[in-house]
């Protein structure tokens, strides 16, 4: 950086050159331009660059369409890599062994990508949901519980629901156990008077001697 506090024409360049969408998009044309051949005008580096801008931006912002459409391609020409290297290793069974094998293990490599590109697409299409759950005590000993469910991708709107005790009366009052008492009483109540005195049975037997 120069004395001004401005960035040189190398410095700019540098910081240009080092962001994610200039160098992917330098290696999405080698690769492509290699696909299309030299029959057709080419797309430049920065038509390529301002296309992987657009896509990064929206993706920054949410969208995801672009994500499901990679991830759908990409298990889709993973199955077809399984279906040909399956059959060449069926072809090569039994003259030639080693080649065989070597088929059959791309093959099921194939087929483990393609099945782990199929499950994040379904990740990708079936958010998580969370639920935060609030419990208010009021006054009276009634709970009210709120219960809030919360989208991970943050385009859901809450849900909320409350429930109520239906408790009636004085909070804490409950019914008398029953008793044989008539007077009502829940338990019996202790008398002054005591116990009767038993007799003894000893006097009893020496008066009747």
């Amino acid at each position: 950086m120069s004395r001004s506090g401005k960035l040189s024409a190398r410095q700019a360049l540098a910081r240009k050159l080092l962001q994610p969408t200039f160098k992917n998009a330098a290696a999405a044309s080698a690769y492509t331009n290699k696909m299309i051949g030299s029959d057709v005008e080419l797309p430049g580096i920065g038509d390529y660059a301002d296309h992987i801008h657009a896509v990064t931006h929206a993706a920054a912002g949410g969208d995801i369409a672009m994500a499901s459409k990679i991830l759908a391609a990409q298990a889709v020409t993973l199955d077809s890599m399984f279906a040909e290297l399956a059959r060449r290793a069926a072809m090569n069974m039994g003259d030639y062994i080693n080649a065989a094998e070597r088929y059959g293990r791309l093959a099921l490599k194939a087929q483990s990508n393609c099945r782990t590109t199929l499950e994040a697409l379904a990740k990708l299409h079936q958010p998580r949901e969370q639920t935060v759950r609030h419990v208010h005590v009021n006054e009276g000993g009634q709970a009210v519980v709120a219960d809030h469910f919360h989208n991970h991708t943050g385009a859901a709107k809450n849900g909320k629901s409350v429930k109520q005790s239906h408790a009636t009366g004085a909070a804490g009052a409950s019914a008398t156990l029953p008793s044989p008492d008539p007077l009502g009483n829940g338990v019996p109540i202790a008398s002054r008077g005591g116990e009767t005195a038993m007799q003894d049975a000893r006097r009893d037997e020496s008066r009747r001697t």
